[in-house]
């Protein structure tokens, strides 16, 4: 896994917890990398897992919303890191739309190793639209908070009804413009 992933998570850790709590949680894991991770790094994933549930046992809140906060938080960095994926879009699902067809091109062209989720969606209307999330990583309330994060920065209101599949590897949205 990416280590801009790693990176971002600790970032979000510090800044809505505490660097403490970020410290403590890689503490409290014995990490083949020692919790030193780099943007362009590759990492194993389950690295990031422990730490997420290690966060929420010292935060006492569910790893559910935990994931879904920091895809939140993550959508919110890539706008700033690569603005150039947002340039002339509107709207969340045309954004949602470029994901398999261009972001994920773009990322493979730097970096051809990188293990990337699926986002397949098909629009049902012209305020509906579903989306179709695989990985082999359990992340897909992560996603879930991508989309809401996606929202937010389109300023939409969009209502999200997730059917997860108990290992979160695969995950259909729907999603509906509301107003």
């Amino acid at each position: 896994m990416k280590g801009i992933i790693f990176t971002e998570f600790l970032e979000m850790v510090e800044n809505h917890f505490s660097a403490e709590v970020a410290d403590q949680i890689i503490e409290l894991n014995d990490l083949d990398s020692k919790g030193a991770y780099t943007s362009v790094g590759n990492y194993n994933k389950e690295e990031l897992v422990k730490l997420i549930t290690s966060l929420s046992a010292c935060v006492n809140l569910p790893i559910t919303v935990l994931l879904k906060e920091y895809g939140k938080y993550l959508l919110s960095r890539f706008v700033i890191y690569y603005p150039y994926f947002f340039k002339d879009l509107t709207n969340t699902f045309d954004f949602l739309d470029t994901i398999d067809r261009h972001v994920h091109v773009e990322v493979k062209k730097l970096y051809s190793n990188a293990e990337l989720p699926s986002f397949q969606t098909k629009r049902l209307s012209r305020t509906q639209m579903q989306m179709f999330y695989q990985s082999s990583n359990p992340f897909a309330l992560l996603a879930d908070g991508l989309i809401e994060g996606a929202a937010n920065h389109f300023g939409e209101n969009i209502h999200v009804d997730s059917d997860i599949s108990d290992n979160h590897q695969v995950a259909t949205f729907t999603l509906t413009l509301v107003g």
